[in-house]
């Protein structure tokens, strides 16, 4: 079996200049025009690397951005103020803080001085909270772009074994949470899981982001199922996931490239998330 790739790529691609442009069109005839502000602190070259796709995809869809860029001595008070008049400004719909931050900056403080209203990185505490006992809310943008990538596999995960590898919040933990609203049976999973082979054994769909690269091989993976590898990483000069890809494509039915999988549909959620800020604003 040679797995069929599911192109993080070209599934944004369709939503952005479908979707997503048709709702920017509606909204602008409302003199409505979303606004996304990104706040840049420092000079790390993989931070710039997604802001500029940031930019791309806004430009895509129709959207306004902004990046609002800062030395890495910036203070703490002074980010924390750059939220707050970002917070009071109605011409901004939706703001994420690029990490990672410089160390004498909270992440925490920084994340929670955003309003849940203009949270598009669905990192505030009351938008988890509200992910998480199922209500309308902005949707942290990874797990929502796979889940938006498992759905244009054609995949019905009523009843599917679904294993999430990997239990951070800003992952796991939502995209096993958004499995189990579509009536998915979830097995979390993480790098101290005794034996991790017996958990991934019944698994139908398999989604690893645990941040170890080529964490996962094609023996660990049952024929026939789907991966979504959400990790990348640079080894020796070359891009890898948290899956093996070579080994890992000979078993699945279907898998995520790195990079082009799952990158691209976190940042079209992004863009997503704007819009909907957007909508719920006007």
């Amino acid at each position: 079996m040679t797995a069929k790739i599911i192109s993080g790529r070209e599934v944004a691609e369709q939503i952005l200049t479908t979707d997503l442009k048709n709702k920017v069109i509606a909204l602008n005839e409302n003199n409505i025009k979303p606004k996304l502000v990104v706040v840049l602190v420092g000079d790390v070259k993989a931070s710039a690397s997604y802001v500029a796709q940031k930019e791309k995809f806004a430009v895509k869809a129709g959207i306004e951005s902004e990046v609002r860029r800062f030395k890495k001595d910036v203070t703490e008070d002074e980010i924390l103020t750059v939220i707050d008049n970002i917070n009071n400004d109605k011409s901004i719909h939706g703001v994420i803080v690029q990490l990672p931050l410089p160390d004498h900056i909270s992440v925490a403080k920084v994340l929670n001085r955003i309003h849940p209203s203009k949270d598009v990185d669905g990192f505030t505490p009351t938008n988890v909270g509200k992910l998480f006992l199922g209500e309308d809310t902005l949707v942290s943008c990874t797990p929502k772009g796979i889940m938006q990538m498992l759905a244009s596999t054609g995949t019905n995960l009523t009843g599917k074994n679904v294993t999430v590898v990997g239990r951070s919040n800003i992952v796991g933990k939502p995209v096993a949470i958004l499995c189990l609203q579509q009536h998915a049976t979830v097995t979390m999973c993480h790098s101290r899981t005794k034996d991790l082979n017996a958990k991934l054994a019944d698994a139908d769909i398999i989604i690893v982001a645990v941040g170890i690269p080529k964490f996962i091989h094609g023996d660990q993976i049952p024929e026939g199922s789907i991966v979504i590898d959400v990790g990348i990483h640079n080894i020796d000069g070359k891009l890898c996931g948290d899956v093996d890809f070579d080994s890992a494509s000979i078993k699945a039915s279907s898998i995520t490239p790195v990079p082009g999988g799952v990158g691209p549909m976190t940042v079209c959620a992004l863009i997503e998330n704007t819009i909907i800020a957007a909508e719920r604003i006007g």
